[in-house]
């Protein structure tokens, strides 16, 4: 499978859903394997939620894949979301990356919805298991801290039988789940030097666990502009960027021209990542569908030649 490259939102940056569907309809006729979207449940701020918009890109697309940035396993309900997935994939003719994390207390859900954090862990433990037993099994009974079912089945069952299992966290216990229960990570916002660490812990615990997971489903993401870091539009995001994490923006996006986007992503894939999330750091519905069409037309053809993975392990 090798490396792959998608493109993902957080905030809603067009003015209207024109907008998306223009540029949607971009990503389906280019070399770009998907499209993902941040699940953001509570927000002052216009966030698309994740499921939904999934669906709305399955009935859109034929070619394209898609998932989410991560669902918040720990909030949402299992059985739901579950059955959520297993529609969409199936009406998609198999074409859903689903992506599941615990869900960031500072996003504001977990106090919106009144869930105690307090052993969040667990819940998405027991959740993730349901999820992962409601696609395969055709009877699921289950007594846990935070759930109980019993004898449920949903049909129909996703189209892919292996269907993908993407976790996210790079926590201890994020490393344990994922091997005990993933398939594929996927980093947040994320240097190369901070992700590496976290894929090796993961490949040791899942070889432990007896279920190693594949070398080239691992995956990272970061905002990326063709154009200068004093750019109006680079400036207000670092400055955003800053103030949230209190780290420094210029280790962590990706800014100037193809080359410079291109080493970003050498340095992951040296790292043991080789999926890929980026996110096109933009002002307006044309600066958008620009900055997406220079990453196409010049990035993705040397990322996916067959010399790019050994360049950047070299």
């Amino acid at each position: 499978m090798g490396v792959g490259v998608g493109l993902g939102l957080a905030q809603f940056p067009f003015a209207a859903a024109d907008g998306f569907w223009q540029w949607i309809g971009l990503l389906e006729e280019s070399g770009v394997d998907s499209v993902w979207q941040i699940d953001r449940m509570a927000s002052n701020q216009p966030f698309l939620e994740c499921m939904t918009m999934l669906a709305a890109v399955a009935g859109a697309t034929k070619r394209l894949k898609f998932g989410m940035n991560v669902a918040s396993a720990g909030i949402r309900d299992p059985l739901l979301l579950a059955r959520e997935c297993a529609t969409i994939d199936f009406l998609s003719n198999g074409r859903l990356l689903p992506a599941f994390g615990i869900g960031s207390i500072a996003g504001g859900a977990w106090e919106a919805t009144g869930r105690p954090t307090r052993r969040r862990g667990k819940r998405t433990n027991e959740a993730l298991e349901l999820i992962h037993r409601l696609w395969t099994e055709d009877s699921v009974t289950f007594e846990g801290e935070f759930f109980q079912y019993k004898n449920v089945c949903i049909a129909p069952k996703p189209v892919q039988r292996a269907i993908p299992f993407w976790l996210g966290g790079s926590s201890p216990a994020a490393i344990a789940r994922t091997a005990r229960y993933g398939t594929g990570w996927l980093a947040g916002l994320e240097t190369p030097d901070r992700i590496a660490p976290v894929i090796a812990g993961i490949k040791q615990a899942a070889i432990d666990a007896g279920r190693p997971i594949d070398n080239d489903h691992y995956g990272a993401g970061f905002p990326f502009r063709f154009g200068h870091w004093d750019d109006p539009v680079v400036r207000q995001a670092s400055l955003a960027f800053e103030a949230r994490s209190k780290r420094r923006a210029r280790d962590y996006l990706a800014v100037g021209d193809a080359q410079d986007i291109i080493h970003h992503l050498r340095g992951f894939v040296a790292a043991g990542a080789y999926k890929f999330v980026l996110r096109p750091i933009a002002d307006g519905d044309a600066d958008i569908m620009a900055q997406t069409r220079l990453l196409i037309d010049e990035v993705l053809p040397e990322v996916y030649s067959a010399a790019f993975e050994a360049s950047a392990r070299s």
